[in-house]
């Protein structure tokens, strides 16, 4: 890996995501002189709960959320019932078995994992010689239960009432004690959008995600990422704004030069015309002989036609984005590098759950896609309409449906709510 650079090429390597950054802290380290404080509002209202002795509503918290596990590497399985979770003895000689909610977890460690499982998972599949369950030991709001039958039957109950799998989907959460460097702060700040629509703390290093299995899967099913080698090539790619903004982009800055000399509102004829002077006068330049002019070559003709038909597409998306203030009245796109740029930011994090990137990796992603950012917009709220457009490019097709409406439900919650990485993590 070379910083302020490309990653390199991790074909000779494999291994280094998990021999990097090996440690002792498989299990969450809870200081014990009672300064430790509750790192979201799952677990100050199970602290609540515990308090005021309702454990109906504390178990029905837990199993609305569900929990995680921690697994050896070499004994976990994508089907809960295959997992061989670790487990340890309480000093009266039962076996006892743990279950965190996700921001109680501590840094990914190389060998051990954490697992998501429901409530009704653990019911189903912990083994006869399982005596206990720990939800969250050694920190304030820790319950200990007994695994028998009836206990058993209290949590299929309590699972089928109140699972929610999107439980903290479209919130903004903010993790206490996450890290203060600024220019990680900055690089994690750009995944804003996809924490909150995910339900993510924006601002934790101890990533998990939604559990090892769950992150590998992730990264297989929507990236085609299986390998480590793979999330290398695609971090880069994504880090240099190449992975779905080249031609939207390109059309974009053929405006920005415009603006240069006609100001804001450049007409859209002009632009058009100017998407296809320069498409053709590229291709002329790089394939001597090629017949560039209208009518000459269907593929060139297609292409300016495709390229001036997403003139109009980014128009209307842009009109409506004032409308609703989104952009300033006068305001445009300039770049949507944020759109690589915003998921940059998660593929590191989820490259270091899947275990395919180290911690120091991971670090490096973040800086850069920070120092990306920077160099390409003035504001978050710029970076914000640049991610937003392309979102919607990607794949509304003009629908202004729900990949407009949500992203534009976080990009207000962003921008306004207190504790929004964008109020409290300064652009510059």
């Amino acid at each position: 890996m070379i910083l302020g650079g490309p990653f390199e090429s991790a074909g000779q390597a494999d291994e280094i995501a998990d021999v990097d950054d090996d440690h002792d802290e498989i299990v969450p380290r809870i200081p014990k002189d009672g300064s430790w404080v509750a790192p979201t509002d799952v677990e100050r209202e199970l602290l609540e709960h515990l308090r005021g002795e309702n454990i109906p509503a504390y178990l029905r918290l837990i199993a609305a959320v569900g929990g995680y596990q921690p697994v050896p590497l070499a004994r976990t399985h994508r089907s809960p019932a295959r997992r061989l979770p670790l487990t340890t003895e309480l000093p009266d000689g039962r076996t006892v078995t743990r279950l965190y909610t996700q921001d109680v977890l501590p840094r990914p460690h190389p060998h051990v994992v954490y697992e998501y499982v429901t409530l009704r998972s653990l019911a189903d599949v912990l083994g006869s010689e399982v005596d206990v369950l720990a939800i969250n030991p050694e920190t304030p709001c820790e319950l200990y239960l007994p695994v028998d039958d009836a206990e058993r039957a209290r949590w299929r109950r309590a699972h089928d009432a109140c699972f929610a799998p999107d439980f903290t989907n479209h919130r903004l959460i903010t993790r206490h004690g996450g890290t203060e460097d600024t220019d990680l702060l900055h690089g994690l700040a750009c995944g804003a959008h996809l924490c909150f629509t995910n339900g993510d703390a924006w601002n934790t290093l101890d990533w998990h995600g939604s559990g090892y299995s769950a992150e590998v899967q992730r990264l297989d099913q929507w990236w085609g990422v299986q390998h480590r080698q793979d999330w290398v090539e695609l971090q880069n790619r994504l880090l240099h704004c190449d992975v779905s903004t080249s031609d939207w982009d390109f059309v974009l800055s053929l405006r920005n030069f415009l603006a240069d000399s006609d100001g804001p509102r450049v007409d859209p004829q002009r632009w058009r015309e100017r998407v296809d002077t320069t498409i053709r006068g590229n291709i002329a330049a790089h394939i001597p002989g090629a017949d560039t002019e209208p009518g000459e070559s269907p593929d060139v003709d297609a292409l300016s036609a495709t390229l001036r038909d997403l003139v109009g597409k980014i128009l209307r998306y842009e009109a409506r984005f004032r409308a609703d203030e989104l952009l300033p009245p006068d305001g445009y796109v300039r770049t949507v590098a944020a759109w690589d740029l915003g998921r940059a930011s998660k593929m590191a994090r989820w490259g270091r759950g899947a275990r395919y990137a180290s911690a120091q990796e991971m670090y490096c992603a973040l800086e850069l896609t920070a120092r990306e950012a920077r160099s390409r917009y003035e504001s978050w709220q710029e970076f914000s309409a640049g991610y937003v457009l392309g979102r919607c490019l990607h794949f509304d097709e003009e629908a202004f449906g729900d990949w407009y409406t949500e992203v534009l439900l976080s990009h207000r919650v962003l921008l306004t709510e207190r504790d929004s990485p964008w109020l409290t993590v300064p652009f510059r």
